[in-house]
C-alpha cells in the first residue's frame, strides 16, 4: 500500500478533504496522516479517528497496513492551529 493509495481511499470517504500521508519508516506498513475535512465538525476526537478507520479497516485487517498515526482537524481547528503540513 502506498500513501497516494491511503489517500485516495480516504478522500473517497471524505470530499473535499485536505489529507496528507506520509510513509516515514518507507516500510509501505507503517503511515501518518493528517486530515481537515470540513465534515468532521461536531465530532469528537475519536468518532473523527473512527470515520477515517473505518475507510482504511480492509486494509488494515489485512496487514496491508500495520500502523496509522492520525491527527484530524476541522477547518476551523486548523486554521487555529499552529501545525503545518511539512
Amino acid at each position: 500500500m502506498t500513501a497516494q493509495e491511503i489517500e485516495s481511499v480516504i478522500l473517497q470517504v471524505l470530499p473535499g478533504a485536505q489529507v496528507q500521508v506520509q510513509d516515514p519508516m518507507n516500510d509501505r506498513q507503517h503511515f501518518a496522516a493528517v486530515v481537515i475535512a470540513e465534515q468532521f465538525t461536531g465530532l469528537t476526537m475519536i468518532k473523527q479517528h473512527r470515520l477515517v478507520n473505518d475507510a482504511l479497516k480492509q486494509y488494515i485487517d489485512s496487514g496491508a497496513i500495520h500502523a496509522m498515526q492520525l491527527k484530524t482537524y476541522t477547518i476551523a481547528q486548523w486554521q487555529e492551529s499552529s501545525v503545518q503540513f511539512g
